[in-house]
């Protein structure tokens, strides 16, 4: 089973055991629940939000804070004797995604009554 998931303007597709970075964010404890899952899928036909799908949640244990490659920022100015470098380490979160939940809906069929006419011409 496998969910694609919004998480800070980014959609990722995640499944069950897979281990990833997400961007940085106050933990209260070891476990996250995202609740933005946009589609799930895997068992038989997929299911699609508008935009997400009500009552699904992906669980997903926090392993932990870890940082980017560096990323090297030059400024400088021609001819002047002006050059500037700095860097930069984005800072994330690893983790383990556990489990991939789904409350099932039924839909409900509806039918249109129709009526005959008559032919009384």
């Amino acid at each position: 089973m496998y969910a694609i998931v919004e998480d800070s303007g980014t959609q990722i597709k995640v499944s069950t055991g897979d281990v990833l970075e997400v961007d940085l964010r106050d933990v209260e404890g070891d476990t996250i629940t995202l609740d933005n899952v946009l589609m799930i899928g895997g068992e038989g036909e997929p299911t699609v939000g508008t935009p997400y799908v009500e009552g699904a949640t992906v669980a997903i244990e926090v392993l932990e804070e870890v940082k980017g490659d560096k990323i090297d920022v030059i400024k400088f100015k021609r001819r002047k004797g002006y050059r500037r470098k700095t860097g930069h380490r984005q800072r994330f979160l690893k983790v383990k995604v556990g489990e991939i939940s789904a409350k099932k809906t039924t839909k409900k069929k509806t039918t249109k009554k129709t009526t005959k006419k008559s032919d009384d011409e």
